[in-house]
């Protein structure tokens, strides 16, 4: 299936479509999976804790929320390939972050989550029939397709690996 229609998402997801290069899921994946994996293993250890500004998340928050939110978006594009129409509620990336206990993680073992995570999202994405993509859902009070959904994935995760390139890891 092609990229998605902005009828396809809520706007707020605009820009993180417009990051993703790629007319189809299997392309995003080959553009972006091992990029992002190669990324994820540089990270020094010793800017875990690292934040750029009084009351900005460290590094470990950062890379919490991408599970965290990856997770997310990965129930809703389940759900919604099943053709389940119960409305879903938002998420407090807030909140989840205050709750998440970052801090007290172990650094290599939150970059094996992610990177497991990322491995098992690719392998669901990849399972999603051309009859699938297509289908939409209610999350947070907007409709969304499961194409759109896979695209806003990788567009989520580039914005952070940019923050974190420009922000942090300097």
């Amino acid at each position: 299936m092609a990229r998605p229609n902005q009828n396809d998402y809520p706007p707020f997801y605009h820009n993180y479509i417009l990051k993703v290069e790629g007319e189809s899921i299997q392309e995003i994946i080959s553009n972006y999976s091992k990029q992002f994996e190669d990324f994820i293993q540089s990270i020094p250890s010793n800017k875990q804790y690292f934040a750029y500004a009084e009351g900005k998340w460290t590094v470990k928050d950062v890379l919490q929320h991408l599970v965290d939110a990856e997770r997310v978006f990965v129930y809703r594009a389940t759900r919604f390939s099943r053709k389940d129409k119960t409305e879903l509620p938002g998420f407090d990336e807030n909140m989840y972050a205050q709750n998440a206990n970052a801090s007290s993680r172990d650094f290599n073992n939150l970059i094996n989550e992610i990177l497991a995570l990322r491995i098992s999202t690719d392998v669901f994405l990849q399972s999603l029939t051309k009859e699938q993509l297509p289908l939409t859902g209610s999350a947070n009070g907007n409709e969304i397709s499961v194409n759109a959904i896979a695209f806003i994935i990788f567009g989520h995760f580039l914005h952070h690996v940019n923050v974190l390139k420009e922000r942090y890891l300097l």
